[in-house]
């Protein structure tokens, strides 16, 4: 059985700017933690401020190997200036646009967990096609539109090793959620009907998949 985070990652977690709650914080350790045992890293795409970071890190600490984590730290569409998910604080005074990298390293590192994460700053389909390793883990949790939840199921989707899970963020079912969750939504579909991926377990929007099939592109 797969023990919940320590205290103080857990603490860490619930400090840090972000949007993910607690229960759904909770299913995505318990994932990394039994995706660790592959002895693989771990990726997130989506850093943000680094609120999920934290426990990808922690489980990654606790298994001995790497949490890598991908961001552009510009903001996804929601967080942009006049949308409801803006924070003020995370825009840089001098360029006057959002930079989240400052308040991520800072969340690391009071979380004593820099030494074992790897943050890849850029976009996701660049860092992509530079990727050639499988990965225990991959967390979806970037931007929500199609173009790119798409592209980040298809650049990385592939890594994921056999017996490794796929972890998709803000599936929300209901066509009224249509800015914010129907993407994911879309891509947890498509995850499925590939016949590579079986659910798992379903924790609010948080979806737990493994890779039971072999990558289309190494069949």
């Amino acid at each position: 059985m797969v023990k919940g985070p320590e205290a103080a990652v857990l603490a860490a977690f619930e400090a840090a700017k972000g949007f993910m709650p607690l229960d759904e914080g909770l299913a995505l350790y318990a994932a990394a933690a039994e995706a660790g045992r592959l002895g693989l890293p771990l990726l997130e795409i989506g850093t943000y401020c680094g609120r999920s970071t934290v426990l990808l890190a922690g489980a990654a600490r606790a298994a001995g190997v790497t949490a890598l984590t991908v961001d552009h730290h510009r903001g996804s569409e929601e967080q942009q200036p006049g949308w409801e998910y803006h924070d003020p604080d995370t825009v840089d005074p001098e360029l006057g646009v959002m930079d989240t990298l400052p308040t991520f390293r800072r969340t690391l590192n009071r979380a004593g967990l820099e030494e074992h994460v790897v943050a890849l700053v850029g976009r996701s389909p660049q860092i992509a096609a530079l990727w050639a390793h499988p990965l225990g883990l991959v967390f979806i949790d970037g931007g929500h539109t199609d173009e790119h939840a798409s592209a980040d199921y298809e650049g990385w989707a592939p890594h994921v090793a056999e017996g490794g899970l796929l972890v998709i963020h803000d599936v929300f079912p209901d066509p009224v959620d249509e800015f914010t969750g129907q993407a994911p939504y879309r891509v947890h579909r498509r995850a499925l009907a590939s016949g590579e991926f079986t659910e798992v377990s379903a924790t609010g929007s948080l979806r737990v998949l493994r890779r039971t099939g072999a990558a289309a592109a190494h069949r």
